[in-house]
């Protein structure tokens, strides 16, 4: 998943930054509502992490005016209050789950994994299609039942094409899902991560579609 942070703690942004990478996840981190707005109208996020208090105003407030715009992004609200008329009102607002501070990493991360597997109508906690299997809790991939090895960002882009099974992802959604605003992407990375994935998990398993993008070949 790529993640936006809107976070004005630094060592707590910085780690939740850390933990969610290691998770395999890509993270971009804002300290404010204005910098946040300017972030999720420029970028494409899978998830949004949002503080509720920021220096310059509420993140109910950023929530809303996101929600307002159409934006479907998955929310989930951070903060240190915990005040069951907060947390209402943060559902209400448009938030996708809540949690408070402190909090537990590995909840948060199975937190986000649950509002992300509703936003795609997924009931299974495991993605499978053609003899692959997913399981992002664990970071684990099989094919047939045997365990395969894959770097991160190798993980993150079959993750994308096996969300949706048969639904093109453009070379640009891929490299948004992979690369942060720190990171250069080179030329033909997605086309040498998608060669690796089919020298592991089959080579008919992932579709070209020419001029637009690839696919995740759908069960027969």
């Amino acid at each position: 998943m790529r993640i936006l942070v809107v976070e004005d703690d630094p060592v707590l942004a910085d780690g939740l930054a850390v933990g969610l990478r290691l998770n395999g996840d890509t993270v971009d981190a804002v300290a404010t509502c204005a910098d946040g707005v300017a972030a999720i109208e420029t970028g494409t996020f899978d998830a949004i992490i949002l503080d509720l208090m920021l220096p310059d105003g509420s993140g109910l407030d950023l929530l809303a005016e996101v929600r307002q715009a159409g934006n479907r992004t998955p929310v989930l609200m951070l903060t240190a209050l915990d005040e069951t008329a907060d947390r209402i009102r943060g559902l209400d607002v448009g938030a996708d789950d809540y949690i408070g501070k402190p909090f537990d990493l590995d909840e948060l991360a199975a937190r986000l994994r649950a509002v992300m597997r509703r936003g795609h109508g997924q009931v299974e906690p495991v993605l499978n299609a053609n003899g692959v299997a997913l399981d992002p809790s664990k970071m684990l991939a099989t094919v047939e039942g045997r365990e395969i090895v894959l770097s991160r960002r190798e993980f993150a882009i079959l993750m994308a094409l096996m969300e949706r099974p048969g639904v093109i992802r453009s070379r640009q959604a891929l490299e948004d899902r992979l690369y942060g605003w720190q990171e250069e992407v080179e030329s033909n990375a997605i086309e040498v991560h998608i060669h690796n994935l089919r020298a592991k998990i089959g080579k008919t398993s992932i579709e070209t579609v020419r001029g637009l993008g690839y696919r995740m070949r759908p069960d027969r």
